[in-house]
């Protein structure tokens, strides 16, 4: 059987398997083994781990306890259950003042945000057609957009921008062919957060081409400077705007794999086509657990606490040692300009310096060099409690300070 004859153009077609390049995360676990190998009794000081350090809230984890054992839990909950659209709808009146919110038709659960957005492609996406994404960012979205024959148009986070997309250097024939475009905020990799001027900015761009904004709040809980936006609260939001949430990051559910798209209406409608063709629905219990906890804002402030007493430290850490660091306004990660070299090394991408910092200091960032040279630095790092967290920065510090890094 001649196997690789059957293999999809959208994966490699003949070719699948035979690349040798190493995706970069895959290089950073490299490199993680080889620096244990090599130095066997030294901690890694891991800061490029992208999900929570925490389980999930004990209301929450509780109410799973129970309902794992309600017989009526048992069977396929499909498009989902009502009481966890009821309680999306106050997630989003609680945390960011999005009144009237209708729970049957402008919203839907899904399982994890991930899914979401690999599905979303699916209701819009026809050969030819054009997606905006941002970068760096998350792709999933844009690679199911190019597996379905569609065109993506990457528009830079620059810094002098304050890592928000520049809509008047998108090119009108690029706006003309999108029917979607992506944005992250709070973003990773930057940490950066939209303001109410950016949404407007946004929602009236979408008008003016006739296409979906698709925003990923993944991390919309974990804002440090201002307050809580969403795009939905906007003048006209509702008609042009998908926002597509996830329990992982605001209320450390990461295995749960659950999360909700929330917004335009006959969108959500397609959406939930497109989803009742791939998946059955999230077990019911995990719903129902959830349903105890992601409309209180008590629970989703602690967990922004924690992160944001980390974040503080691992700044002015990263400020002692040359780095030129700041609070992000939101999510969990930190973005820093990439160090240019170290003694008398050069450094000619943030790959570069990642792969030194991993092999000669036992310290892991995720590099990003899509626009500009920077390191992510993750506030969820491995710690024991609070008291050693201090620890942990503290020989960070030491570590970066022996580098001798230059800027």
């Amino acid at each position: 059987m001649e196997i690789e004859q059957l293999f999809a153009e959208r994966i490699g077609g003949t070719q699948f398997g035979l690349s040798n390049e190493i995706y970069k995360f895959e290089k950073i676990k490299r490199a993680k083994d080889a620096a244990k190998k090599a130095r066997p009794d030294v901690e890694i000081l891991d800061f490029g781990v992208g999900e929570p350090d925490q389980i999930a809230p004990e209301t929450i984890r509780e109410t799973l306890k129970k309902e794992v054992d309600d017989p009526n839990n048992r069977g396929y909950a499909d498009n989902g259950i009502p009481e966890f659209r009821i309680a999306a709808s106050r997630y989003m009146e609680n945390l960011f003042g999005v009144e009237n919110i209708n729970p049957e038709t402008e919203t839907n659960h899904c399982i994890g945000a991930k899914p979401a957005l690999a599905m979303i492609p699916l209701a819009f996406i026809n050969p030819g057609d054009g997606c905006i994404m941002t970068t760096p960012g998350y792709p999933v979205l844009g690679t199911h957009t190019q597996y379905l024959g569609g065109k993506v148009f990457n528009t830079p986070l620059r810094k002098e921008n304050q890592f928000l997309p520049d809509l008047s250097a998108i090119p009108t024939e690029v706006a003309d062919r999108a029917k979607l475009f992506y944005v992250n905020y709070p973003n990773n990799p930057t940490g950066a957060t939209a303001t109410e001027t950016f949404y407007d900015e946004l929602i009236s761009f979408a008008h003016q081409y006739n296409l979906l904004i698709i925003q990923d709040a993944a991390y919309a809980t974990l804002v440090y400077q201002g307050s809580r936006h969403s795009i939905l609260n906007r003048p006209g939001g509702k008609d042009v705007a998908l926002e597509v949430h996830s329990m992982s990051k605001s209320y450390n559910m990461t295995g749960w794999r659950l999360g909700f798209v929330v917004g335009q209406a006959l969108a959500v409608k397609a959406f939930s086509e497109v989803k009742d063709n791939i998946d059955s629905g999230q077990f019911k219990a995990i719903q129902a657990a959830a349903c105890q906890g992601i409309a209180d804002t008590k629970l989703a402030d602690s967990i922004r606490g924690h992160y944001e007493k980390r974040l503080k430290k691992l700044v002015a850490c990263l400020q002692e040692v040359g780095f030129e660091a700041e609070m992000p306004g939101g999510s969990f990660f930190l973005y820093v300009s990439s160090p240019k070299g170290a003694g008398s090394l050069t450094f000619n991408s943030a790959e570069e310096a990642s792969q030194y910092l991993i092999k000669e200091s036992s310290v892991s960032t995720v590099p990003w060099n899509e626009a500009g040279a920077f390191l992510r630095f993750s506030a969820t790092f491995e710690s024991h409690h609070e008291q050693d967290d201090d620890r942990v920065i503290s020989e960070l510090k030491n570590r970066l300070l022996k580098a001798d890094l230059t800027f």
